[in-house]
């Protein structure tokens, strides 16, 4: 069978080679939503006036010194949660049928998000317990950081031709070389940096700017576990379905809308629970009569 020809040629998925390492777009994609991540969680401790509704009082719940403990610790929980996560959600048979594979296979891609955010979570609560930090408030900070990974995690989907959608008549549809069927495709993952990266990041600015969000202990968590399980979800709904799930199930519900209900009610229950309590400088809610 010949290769199928892709709609244009995308970017090489490996930028340069040094030697007999390759440099590939999917770990520069990780670099710069790390450290583009850290950047943006900087300039929001530098406005002290967002944590709190107390101007006389108002200070960031942690200092730089922290974020840069933070980051080390995310860094791990992203590729170790992502890396596990992608193998136990999605190719559960590869730890006994090639256990090596489970380490070796992440040049080649495969990363689970949901995965990913449960080994951020980890790297949260050891990290806030070492210094001390209120974590809900670290997670606030991190939620906020986060949609900027997405955004160039699902870019570097794009360059590597993975992750495509379903079959479109659409005059966008999309030619994927690794399309063993060669069909024009949603380029969904492009979709995914649109809503999960661009919109989410854009809500959560509204949030902390606007709404004085930070204030309001986990306010922005909630919004993006809830902003995210919901464009997934959403975005499920013209990605190519997982060929691993009961066959009834399939063209229905797929893995990644399984996984995203829970980050929607946990979600929903974090923006209930932080405008049902006092603002951080502010004031109790009066008491119903």
């Amino acid at each position: 069978m010949e290769p199928c020809q892709p709609s244009f040629d995308l970017l090489d998925p490996v930028l340069v080679s040094i030697g007999p390492i390759p440099i590939r777009w999917y770990a520069l994609a990780y670099i710069a939503g790390l450290f583009g991540g850290l950047f943006y969680l900087i300039q929001l401790v530098k406005r002290p006036q967002l944590w709190s509704r107390d101007a006389n009082t108002a200070a960031a719940p942690y200092d730089r010194r922290f974020l840069d403990d933070l980051l080390l610790w995310v860094m791990v929980g992203v590729i170790g949660g992502g890396r596990l996560g992608y193998v136990l959600f999605y190719q559960t048979a590869a730890i006994w049928e090639r256990p090596l594979w489970v380490v070796t296979g992440i040049t080649e891609g495969g990363m689970s998000f949901h995965g990913g955010l449960i080994g951020v979570a980890l790297a949260m609560v050891f990290t806030a317990r070492a210094h001390k930090a209120p974590l809900m408030r670290v997670a606030d900070g991190v939620a906020a950081a986060t949609p900027i990974g997405l955004f160039f995690g699902r870019l570097a989907n794009f360059i590597n031709g993975e992750l495509w959608g379903r079959p479109t008549d659409l005059p966008w549809g999309m030619r994927f070389a690794a399309d063993p069927l060669c069909l024009e495709r949603h380029p969904s993952q492009l979709y995914e940096a649109g809503l999960e990266g661009l919109a989410l990041f854009g809500i959560l600015v509204f949030v902390i700017f606007r709404l004085r969000g930070l204030a309001r202990p986990g306010l922005a968590t909630g919004v993006f576990l809830a902003g995210y399980g919901v464009f997934r979800s959403l975005v499920e709904l013209v990605r190519e379905p997982d060929a691993h799930m009961p066959e009834a199930l399939q063209g229905y519900v797929t893995m990644g809308m399984i996984l995203s209900l829970p980050l929607i009610i946990a979600g929903g229950y974090l923006i209930w629970r932080a405008f049902n309590r006092a603002p951080v400088g502010g004031t109790a809610r009066p008491a119903e009569a």
